[in-house]
């Protein structure tokens, strides 16, 4: 199967859902469906590289996320360190810009310091672009824009009258805004995800658990968002 090459997403935005459901359809502990869902994370990379998407943003941790259980928050954590410091040593940084989006001084020091390490190692890179959305709350993130905003003005270093979409957009985590948003898991709302640089995104709601998440049902998310007609209100 294969995807129209007219119109592919520049920047496409993923919501990871239904890992735990996946789980508990193996009768497991439903923390353990974050060890699918990371693997599948690892092949739509190369899905992405193969169609010529040029930036990746994964909804990958919540704020709302912190309050689960103790113990699968743990295992949550565990799960980041591993991966990241896996990644770390991965050779396509050498091609990938990553960056994480959101709160990130909510987690634990040795998880910030991976994190920071492999923004530092791969700032320079233009190939592609990873964006993973880590604590991360699209009213949280508009909230410390303004905070950031409104300090500036106090201090006189920005002049109030200027003040446009566009100026007020390098205050946010993420500046670039999706093409097309996939959320996976069978739920039909976009759970705080880039509600400022979502304004005029494509989404696709999935009847699909983000661990069963398929090559063909990527193909046939990229066929939707270019059968799309895109007016932007015009």
């Amino acid at each position: 199967m294969k995807s129209s090459n007219n119109k592919v997403p520049k920047h496409l935005g993923l919501v990871l859902d239904g890992n735990r459901r996946f789980a508990k359809r193996l009768m497991l502990k439903p923390w353990l469906g974050h060890e699918w869902g990371a693997k599948k994370t690892e092949k739509l990379f190369g899905w992405c590289k193969e169609y010529g998407i040029k930036e990746l943003t994964l909804y990958t941790l919540s704020l709302e996320n912190f309050n689960r259980p103790k113990r699968e928050f743990n295992y949550l954590m565990d799960l980041f360190k591993k991966e990241f410091s896996r990644f770390e040593k991965d050779h396509r940084l050498k091609e990938i810009k990553v960056n994480f989006i959101g709160r990130l001084w909510m987690f634990p020091k040795d998880i910030q310091k991976i994190m920071y390490n492999i923004m530092n190692k791969t700032k320079k890179n233009k190939d592609f672009i990873l964006n993973f959305a880590m604590a991360y709350s699209g009213r949280a993130e508009v909230i410390d824009a303004i905070k950031k905003l409104a300090k500036q003005i106090k201090n006189d270093e920005v002049d109030i009258d200027k003040i446009n979409e566009d100026i007020f957009k390098n205050y946010l985590y993420l500046k670039s805004e999706p093409d097309l948003i996939i959320r996976t898991g069978g739920e039909n709302r976009t759970s705080n995800f880039l509600i400022w640089q979502s304004h005029y995104s494509e989404w696709i709601f999935l009847d699909v658990l983000w661990p069963e998440f398929s090559k063909k049902d990527f193909i046939t998310c990229l066929n939707d968002y270019a059968a799309r007609e895109r007016r932007f209100g015009r």
